[in-house]
């Protein structure tokens, strides 16, 4: 029998409360499902930020990924990368981990950067993620971050929804974790 932290207890819980709604949704893979998981009404709660960053750091460190900086594809990585990074900041916790954004595009005017924030050439990098579904954004995030010079160790996700982005993200030579799955969510 596996024993969960309370972290991870109230992760699941918080998620359950706020970020799962039962229906009939069709999602951005264009796949449908009898569950959505906005997990920005999570990931942007003043609860969720401190819970995720201290989970997450927790996560990383059993892994034994050190990452640079942490960050993914705007808007769902956001508030995830930006909560590791302060919760890095904390007493005992080691060193600081710094976050950056992924635009979808790069910007056409100013410096036109596609990577905005502490992100720098030869960077450690673990991408992450709000929910993993298909994949799809982490590889874009994960191309950028390559192109730019970046060196990724892994993903790391909220949720995984457990519908092929994992396996997907594997073959394409990628270690991925993720903080609770649908399975543990109830949802499978």
């Amino acid at each position: 029998m596996s024993t969960i932290s309370g972290l991870e207890q109230r992760l699941r819980d918080l998620l359950r409360e706020r970020s799962i709604t039962q229906g009939d949704f069709v999602l951005a893979s264009g796949g449908r499902s009898t569950f959505y998981i906005d997990a920005r009404r999570t990931t942007m709660a003043a609860e969720g930020l401190a819970v995720i960053g201290a989970l997450a750091l927790e996560r990383l460190a059993t892994l034994g990924w050190r990452p640079d900086v942490v960050g993914g594809l705007t808007l769902g990585a956001d508030p995830v990368a930006f909560a590791i990074a302060a919760a890095s900041r904390g007493a005992g916790r080691g060193r600081a981990v710094d976050a950056f954004s992924v635009r979808k595009e790069a910007k056409t005017h100013g410096t036109g950067q596609r990577i905005e924030g502490c992100f720098f050439a030869g960077a450690a990098v673990v991408i992450v993620e709000d929910v993993i579904t298909t994949g799809r954004s982490a590889l874009e995030a994960i191309g950028a971050v390559e192109a730019a010079g970046g060196r990724v160790l892994g993903v790391l996700a909220v949720v995984d929804r457990e519908e092929g982005g994992r396996a997907a993200l594997e073959q394409a030579g990628h270690a991925v974790a993720a903080l609770v799955s649908a399975t543990e969510l109830g949802l499978r």
